[in-house]
């Protein structure tokens, strides 16, 4: 017997550790036993607090039908073995009193004799192993011990099995989270990428079309700003639903970042069918979103990319819906966009030239230029705009409007507008120090976002003061665009700016939103006429009397004029006829190094071409002077 035994746990210690079926072991385990021991039949029942007895393993029928008695009686050998811990023995089940409704039952199905014996684990059972005999009956000594040696052993199988359920849950869970939304159960991106490698396996074989879509709710941020996130979370839930009815059986559809989907669609049999598709999306957003008791209206920009028979559909195919969306944002949202690779490489080519500025700007390749501003009565060389220069290994001289569009989109226009503004005061202070009997007037440019940054006044009185620059002398200029959005604001930093002896110059005067108001209400001290009046200014009787009456009313108010763009001696003659104070423009000179305008300064003469018919008084109370 102890034979047997050795083998037998031999046996089932190599399996023990192993992926077989845990069902399948322990099936094998009660046959094992029952050729084992002078039984008829063995079962194992596992039992939990609270709940009924569950069987999982019979050697055959008869043990299956006496394990369901006692879960029907809720009485028997197995239950007793669990809640004492000790082995229930019952050599005869026609004299058993301790669970008659069990026994009465079990002697009418052929039961003569039980043993039961508890799944022991540390301090608690999982349920028992169960020995059933037809006749009765008594088990010798040795047989009980070695029962109860085979429940442990049954014991450490369940708890191999329910460790291996356990494990297998949890990384089926993780898989599942890992490759879901959290939020709205969507595909993510990662299995996004999945579907789209077996979608291109799929297309090389049948050599079929597909598409990706890519929709972004517009207004999003505002639903998040207004009502909170956990609007916004239900309403990207409602969203996720409704979108989740249009998608095909094999199609794909994720969410990849906050209010972005994603459809990939296989199998089309047209191009057509992405465009019914986005329509589809419109007809989706349509109708109101009931989200906490508020009613909330949607809308998505889509971009669409398709992929023909044989081509690539990959990462780029959703690259280029993505860009085909913004493209369709700029066309002001709620439109649908097939991406335009026109429009898709400009937009490559600036977001290249973003990075190459970055570079330029943190590798000191960025440099300055002076134009000079002269007094029309004479030509006298009265101040100097600061000019930004970058000129690219490959592409040569970058406008300087492309400049400022880029740094100001991805927010590099705050240093580099201070590194203008300390780099520009600095050449200014050098150049008086050489030329001590002058007075210049310096020019900067501010762009809105520079001005509105916190602590902007700040940082141009420490520029003043490191550089020893008089405040008087630094005019900064801003265009009618820094009051579009928050006018207290801007108002509140030029009268800080004021306040430091800064004078302020209103750049670009009759373009975009100007308006005679502004020189009511700003505190400003020179008014810049754009070029685009100046080049048609002797030309047409509209543009002169509308630059006659601004220069008028400036001049009423005291304010500077300053020309911009002069280009010919008739520009010249035409803005002194109505009654400008000051001009720039390539008449005069060109914008030019430090260095080469220090040499202008040193000479002190009149600037540009002499015409006696340009002659006039300075404008009394002239602030721009030459000593």
């Amino acid at each position: 017997m102890q034979n047997k035994l050795a083998a037998l746990l031999s046996e089932f210690a190599r399996t023990l550790l192993t992926d077989f079926p845990i069902q399948a072991i322990l099936d094998r385990l009660v046959d094992r036993i029952a050729e084992a021991l002078p039984v008829s039949a063995v079962g194992v029942t596992l039992i939990s607090p609270g709940t009924a007895p569950h069987y999982i393993a019979a050697s055959n029928q008869a043990a299956l039908t006496y394990e369901r008695l006692q879960t029907e009686h809720s009485q028997g050998p197995c239950r007793l073995a669990y809640e004492s811990g000790e082995p229930a023995i019952v050599p005869d089940l026609s004299i058993e009193t301790r669970f008659p409704a069990f026994a009465a039952a079990a002697l009418r199905a052929g039961l003569g004799a039980a043993f039961a014996f508890p799944l022991r684990h540390n301090d608690g059972r999982l349920g028992a192993l169960d020995l059933y005999r037809d006749s009765p009956g008594p088990l010798a000594t040795g047989d009980l011990e070695i029962a109860q040696t085979l429940a442990d052993v049954t014991a450490a199988y369940v708890l191999n099995a329910q460790a291996r359920e356990l494990a297998h849950e949890t990384s089926d869970r993780f898989r599942e989270s890992a490759l879901h939304d959290p939020l709205t159960g969507l595909a993510n991106r990662l299995l996004l990428e999945q579907r789209l490698e077996h979608a291109a396996q799929r297309a090389r074989r049948s050599k079929t079309d597909a598409a990706v879509l890519f929709a972004d709710l517009d207004r999003f941020k505002a639903i998040n700003d207004t009502y909170g996130h956990q609007v916004g979370d239900e309403l990207l839930i409602a969203v996720a639903h409704r979108l989740t009815q249009l998608v095909r059986p094999g199609d794909t559809l994720a969410r990849v970042s906050g209010d972005e989907f994603v459809f990939l669609c296989e199998d089309l049999r047209t191009a057509d069918d992405i465009e019914t598709l986005a329509t589809r999306i419109d007809q989706a957003l349509s109708l109101p979103f009931s989200v906490s008791g508020r009613q909330i209206t949607m809308s998505a920009s889509v971009g669409m990319a398709y992929a023909g028979p044989g081509e690539a559909i990959d990462q780029q195919l959703v690259a280029d819906a993505d860009i085909a969306m913004y493209q369709a944002k700029r066309k002001g949202g709620a439109a649908h966009q097939v991406i335009d690779l026109r429009e898709a490489h400009q937009t490559a080519d600036r977001h290249t030239l973003e990075q190459e500025l970055h570079s330029a700007f943190a590798e000191h390749h960025l440099d300055l230029a002076y134009q000079p501003i002269v007094r029309v009565g004479d030509r006298m060389l009265t101040g100097a705009e600061a000019l930004l220069r970058w000129t690219h290994p490959q592409r040569g001289p970058i406008r300087t409007l492309d400049m400022i569009g880029i740094a100001e989109d991805n927010g590099l226009i705050v240093p580099l507008g201070a590194w203008v503004l300390e780099r520009a005061c600095t050449d200014h202070s050098r150049w008086l120090r050489q030329n001590p009997r002058i007075a210049l007037d310096l020019a900067v440019n501010v762009s809105s976002r520079q001005m509105l940054a916190p602590g902007y006044a700040r940082s141009v009185a420490a520029v003043l003061e490191s550089t020893g620059t008089d405040p008087t002398s630094l005019v900064l200029e801003v265009t009618e665009g820094i009051f579009i959005g928050d006018v207290p604001r801007a108002l509140t930093v030029l009268r800080d700016l004021r306040s430091l002896g800064v004078r302020l110059a209103l750049d670009d005067f009759g373009t975009g939103y100007s308006s005679l108001s502004y020189l009511r209400d700003l505190p400003v001290d020179i008014l810049k006429i754009d070029q685009s009046f100046v080049r048609v200014l002797g030309s047409t009787d509209a543009t002169r009397s509308m630059v006659a009456a601004m220069t008028q009313l400036a001049h009423v108010m005291e304010l500077v004029v300053v020309a911009e763009g002069v280009e010919t001696p008739e520009q010249l003659s035409a803005i002194v006829a109505v009654g400008c104070d000051h001009a720039q423009g390539f008449l005069f000179a060109s914008a030019m190094p430090a260095a080469e305008f220090a040499d202008l300064l040193a000479v002190n003469e009149p600037v540009g071409p002499i015409d006696s018919s340009a002659r006039r008084p300075p404008f009394r109370g002239e602030p721009i002077a030459v000593a």
